[in-house]
């Protein structure tokens, strides 16, 4: 199926690098370790391990298949998998497309308000107070301009294609995340205050357990993952036909889900080193204070009260989630980039720039009704679309798609595929046990 002249991941741990680079984002970082600490800890984070590899995983493993496959942009894969109903195909490719683009359009605000904290302080430093605060503080203006700057950063990657543009800088920055990762941790777990963060976050307390954790842990899977909406498919469609797809697919939900498992040793500890400081982080009833900007309001007030270290440890920190943020935005862009440039045969450079504009727009319309909208979108893509789309990839690998092509596709970097067990179970698995799995959560 593949064109002789496709852009192709270079190197397998390029595209392990690009692809943990795409799940390895704000839902590790800002979403996994604010759901932990508002949902007891622990019992949120054995739930999410068991949605990880009970349901993450499998349907990781059909979204690189279906792309690997179709070797070409949601759209026209998912038409090669379900040529009877090409329409209904494309309507899932647009559906997904539509998805990540108001994901990225949140995405691309949040990420505005961390590279605010991250030049803030180092205009404090200087002298430039003022400045320091306008960034640091909630408004409009400073919502707008911060989002419209890491948008312009997102397009200049995705421009220049998939080696020299998402391969060359996720090699780059990932390393350096996981570098300042370990320094993070290693400095945090030595301060007064963090074990008691730490056995919240390890030792369970099962009076957390609800429904509604379950509903989280999933939605927190699946955004961590970037599943459902279609970038884990056009990553998969970059990849060589010698790839083992399986074991690629581990790989990147072992080093994502180790990624969210060391922002949890780092946030939860980080909270009650805040509180030993005199941060208030629990209000009276004793749930979780500002837990929707939880590192934008208990971290930096940790940080100050660190002094001139403190400083450099949440510049540090910021720069750390700014990296993040900017590996998973450029898989979000690259998937309407990629349909625009073969659905519609525009150039690369063209298209990154009307489309990363409309995100970009869409995204301004959010700022200035940040109470209306904000909450909404966020609900609307990860709590929604998300499991939906999943569960429509589940079934049209494991239904529609016919399982010899399936086989061989796998086969392709797996030759043992036959006889292994991973092949007796998933079909089945991803047949019946997920799209099951994911209707019993979503009703819960």
């Amino acid at each position: 199926m593949a064109s002789s002249s496709r852009a192709q991941f270079s190197s397998r741990i390029g595209f392990i690098l690009a692809a943990a680079g795409s799940a390895v984002g704000l839902g590790n970082i800002w979403g996994f370790p604010t759901q932990a600490a508002s949902n007891g800890g622990a019992v949120f984070l054995f739930v999410y391990l068991l949605m990880v590899f009970a349901l993450a995983y499998p349907l990781l493993v059909a979204e690189l298949t279906i792309g690997r496959y179709g070797s070409a942009n949601p759209i026209k894969s998912l038409r090669s998998i379900w040529p009877q109903q090409r329409g209904i195909a494309a309507l899932l490719g647009i559906a997904g497309m539509i998805a990540v683009s108001m994901i990225l359009s949140f995405y691309a605000i949040v990420a505005g308000w961390l590279f605010g904290f991250l030049v803030g302080p180092i205009l404090e430093a200087i002298g430039f107070t003022t400045a320091a605060n306008w960034l640091e503080s909630f408004s409009t203006s400073r919502n707008l301009i911060l989002m419209i700057v890491f948008m312009i950063m997102t397009i200049m990657v995705v421009r220049n294609g998939v080696a020299n543009g998402i391969e060359r800088w996720s090699t780059r920055l990932m390393p350096v995340l996981l570098v300042l990762f370990v320094v993070m941790v290693g400095y945090i777990l030595t301060q007064e205050g963090a074990m008691e963060g730490l056995k919240m976050f390890l030792v369970p307390d099962f009076s957390h357990f609800s429904s509604g954790l379950v509903v989280s842990a999933m939605g927190q899977a699946f955004f961590s993952l970037s599943l459902g909406v279609c970038s884990m498919m056009v990553y998969g469609s970059y990849l060589r036909k010698d790839t083992n797809i399986p074991k690629t697919a581990a790989q990147v939900a072992l080093l994502d889900t180790s990624v969210a498992f060391i922002a949890g040793m780092l946030i939860l500890p980080a909270m009650f080193v805040a509180q030993h400081n005199g941060v208030e982080i629990y209000n009276d009833a004793g749930a979780l204070l500002d837990s929707d900007t939880l590192v934008f309001s208990v971290l930096p007030a940790m940080f100050e009260t660190m002094g001139s270290g403190g400083v450099f440890i949440g510049i540090l920190f910021f720069v750390l989630m700014v990296i993040a943020a900017l590996t998973s935005s450029i898989s979000m862009l690259e998937v309407p980039v990629a349909c625009a440039t073969e659905e519609l045969q525009q150039d690369r450079k063209v298209a990154v720039w009307w489309i990363g504009g409309l995100i970009t727009i869409f995204s301004a319309i959010i700022v200035f009704n940040f109470g209306d909208m904000f909450g909404l979108v966020i609900s609307l893509t990860t709590e929604y679309a998300q499991p939906i789309l999943g569960m429509c990839f589940a079934l049209l690998v494991g239904w529609i798609w016919k399982r010899d092509q399936v086989l061989q596709e796998i086969k392709e970097g797996y030759p043992e595929l036959e006889q292994s067990l991973f092949w007796k179970i998933w079909p089945w698995y991803v047949r019946v046990v997920c799209p099951v799995m994911m209707l019993m959560v979503f009703f819960a």
